[in-house]
């Protein structure tokens, strides 16, 4: 049975919601699901943008096919080829044999390369600027490389103000019979997870996300319609700003995440009495445990804060296999414009704090605070002192 939404009194969002979804691309846990939109626009022709995963494909169909109500589909936009937008195509290809395929040349090769039905004749292959009249609506076609795949293109509506954005502007979560985020409350119940989402799936792209953000920019925006998460039609610009923070590697907040890698809870409590000190002086703090929670939230918490404390014990001479683990993806994640403050443990040859400086000498601007802190086995009554010096010294960095 059909469950679809409308969105203007011509779209309709004809997605679905994926509640069994475990793990989003195989590594980012999604504890509260994930949505796949699909929007259908019933002008004089009929235009569908982007299809969903393969694990609700019958859904989008049905809900296709009360949306279309007896009328033939005439274009299918594919935006973005990553599989969990595009595994529908050769099924529209056969129910709609004289549907056109719109996509650019990238797209087209990709298409190529995932499926092996005949697309050649059945596709409008474009480029930057190009429109496609509709009837009542006029499309315009704006490249979008490396948000987050090479071929992503997004497509502006001139006539109602619609930007559709691609994997842009998503979020985790399923959408739990709301479409529109005023619906529900964003900022509390799913900003962290926008947060995750854009920090994991798109943070190394900044600078191409920040390309895209000025060609939206030039373009008065009503709807703002993503490939995940919810349909913006208020406040916006909110959601924009955090966009233009994230993708230029800005932060929301200043205080410090924590995170440590500790073996018999020595270094925690390194990590703990700094994180106490600092409270005491009026700074924030968050902290996480990288042998317990997924690296996708710390990596999150990284681009939301301005400072990071990084306490990891030494593991076979190295860092602490987890923390390890983590840095390199925040590295891959390409974080920039931070200052870190490194605390190392080890009972006989404590390694890892320069290990770990080394890491983060691979990023782009990052400052240092002070010398690594060596803890050996575990903190005594005279290193008091210079965990506080660590945090009179991030206290000073932030000017209190």
């Amino acid at each position: 049975m059909h469950c679809t939404k409308k969105i203007t009194d011509d779209l309709i969002w004809v997605g679905a919601n994926d509640r069994r979804l475990a793990m989003f691309e195989g590594v980012y846990s999604v504890p509260e699901g994930v949505s796949y939109n699909s929007y259908l626009l019933l002008d004089e022709k009929t235009v569908l943008f982007d299809t969903v995963d393969k694990a609700v494909k019958s859904r989008l169909m049905e809900n296709l096919e009360y949306g279309l109500n007896g009328r033939t589909l005439d274009y299918l936009i594919v935006q973005h080829m990553e599989p969990d937008h595009s595994s529908a195509i050769g099924e529209m290809l056969d129910k709609f044999p004289k549907m056109q395929v719109v996509c650019n040349a990238k797209t087209l090769a990709f298409i190529k390369q995932f499926h092996d039905f005949e697309i050649d004749s059945r596709t409008m292959v474009v480029k930057e600027g190009d429109v496609l009249s509709t009837g009542r609506h006029n499309l315009t076609f704006l490249m979008a490389p490396m948000v987050h795949w090479p071929e992503v293109m997004i497509t502006y509506d001139t006539t109602d103000k619609i930007l559709f954005s691609a994997d842009a502007f998503g979020s985790f979560g399923a959408l739990n019979g709301a479409i529109f985020a005023d619906e529900v409350d964003f900022e509390r119940d799913y900003m962290d997870e926008a947060r995750r989402y854009y920090t994991n799936i798109v943070g190394k792209y900044g600078d191409q996300t920040q390309a895209v953000l000025k060609k939206a920019s030039a373009h008065e925006i009503k709807l703002l319609c993503p490939l995940h998460g919810f349909v913006w039609r208020t406040d916006m610009k909110v959601f924009i700003e955090k966009y233009k923070i994230w993708s230029s590697y800005g932060y929301e907040e200043e205080g410090v995440m924590i995170a440590y890698a500790s073996i018999y809870g020595n270094t925690e409590n390194a990590a703990e009495i700094l994180a106490c000190k600092l409270r005491d002086k009026g700074i924030k703090t968050t902290m996480f445990d990288v042998s317990v929670t997924p690296a996708s939230e710390i990596v999150s918490a990284a681009f939301k804060w301005s400072h990071m404390a990084i306490a990891s014990a030494t593991y076979n001479n190295g860092i602490f296999v987890t923390m390890e683990a983590f840095l390199h993806d925040l590295q891959a994640h390409n974080i920039k414009n931070r200052t870190v403050a490194i605390i190392e443990n080890g009972s006989w040859a404590p390694t890892s704090g320069g290990l770990i400086r080394k890491i983060f000498e691979k990023c782009s601007n990052i400052k240092f605070i002070d010398n690594i802190l060596t803890v050996k086995s575990s903190v005594k009554e005279d290193q008091l002192a210079e965990i506080e010096a660590m945090a009179c010294a991030i206290a000073n960095d932030m000017g209190k």
